[in-house]
């Protein structure tokens, strides 16, 4: 990456979230249309809206779910209290152009069982990690993704990690 101090410009940085949803033990990730990489719901913070707004509103937008945000929130009662995103990282999307990018971790409200895909967006569903890995997704969406289920579903990884251990001896 190169670093702006250095050539004179600076480089075009947009915030944006992204988000995955934990359910039953999987993650759900979908085809970006014009990437087509297999992604979680996110995009970019609007004016005049939070991140935890963002967050919300990107996964109802992309998925037609209502989620709740996991993570810690500051001290206090004087102000409005965000969640302390999972993450925080610097994309490069093309040259001179970046994303940072906060990374939640959600739960959904209710079973989470009908999903509604925006114009445009293929294979959305529920990935495990090793679904989500045959199904092409790359190595730091499949590490946010375990990451995400370890927090939010350790009872399910825990069981998917020993049934995997246990195959591998058979």
């Amino acid at each position: 990456m190169t670093d702006p101090s250095t050539t004179g410009s600076r480089p075009d940085r947009h915030f944006t979230v992204a988000v995955f949803v934990v359910r039953d033990g999987r993650v759900i990730l979908m085809k970006h249309p014009r990437l087509g990489m297999l992604l979680p719901p996110g995009g970019h913070i609007g004016a005049g809206e939070t991140p935890d707004e963002a967050a919300l509103r990107e996964v109802r937008e992309e998925t037609g779910l209502e989620v709740e945000l996991a993570g810690e929130t500051g001290p206090g009662s004087t102000v409005e209290r965000l969640v302390r995103p999972a993450g925080i990282q610097l994309e490069p999307i093309a040259p001179g152009h970046y994303h940072i990018d906060l990374i939640y971790f959600a739960r959904v409200k209710g079973d989470g069982r009908s999903l509604l895909a925006e114009k445009g967006t293929l294979s959305l569903g529920w990935y495990s990690p090793e679904e989500a890995a045959r199904a092409g997704a790359n190595a730091e969406v499949l590490s946010w993704a375990t990451k995400a289920m370890k927090e939010l579903a350790p009872e399910e990884c825990a069981s998917r990690e020993a049934a995997s251990a246990e195959s591998s001896r058979v």
